[in-house]
């Protein structure tokens, strides 16, 4: 990823934490000086978060991953982002170092927003083998991981 993106993502993890956590603890707890604190860590540890989720050690990302998607969207049900999710910051970088946390297919429309590219676009990806139809629909999720993996990330939204 770009520095571009990188700091996309920092803020869309600034974003996300205090909105999903910072702001109802607000709510709930008043003008607490714990939280403006945390709100300050949270900025400064956002970095580091984006950092590990990007970087080269393969298992630190995909545990950094694993984290923020059980922290940011809790749940009783397995992590199901509608296709839209995916063209954030935060969904281009799991798609991209992590792959779809929960399932070994999706929709040719998710797959296309995984990578960033139109549900016509997957279908000629199938066509030409560079991605892997699933025997019950869809496109399996490792080949839109190797797909991720072996473009250039200059390459983030082409064919």
């Amino acid at each position: 990823m770009s520095q571009q993106e990188r700091e996309e993502l920092v803020q869309d993890l600034i974003r996300l934490v205090t909105s999903r956590l910072l702001d109802p603890l607000d709510i709930l707890l008043g003008d607490d000086p714990a939280i403006e604190a945390t709100r300050h860590r949270v900025r400064q540890d956002a970095g580091t978060w984006a950092d590990e989720l990007l970087g080269d050690d393969r298992a630190r990302a995909t545990h950094q991953g694993a984290r923020l998607v059980a922290v940011l969207y809790p749940g009783d049900t397995a992590f199901d982002p509608p296709a839209d999710w995916w063209r954030t910051p935060l969904g281009r970088a799991i798609a991209r170092r992590v792959g779809h946390p929960s399932a070994e297919r999706v929709s040719y429309a998710v797959a296309g927003a995984m990578l960033g590219i139109t549900r016509q676009g997957v279908h000629d990806l199938v066509r030409r083998g560079k991605l892997h139809a699933h025997p019950d629909g869809g496109v399996t999720t490792p080949s839109i991981r190797e797909r991720l993996d072996t473009r250039d990330p200059g390459q983030a939204h082409e064919q």
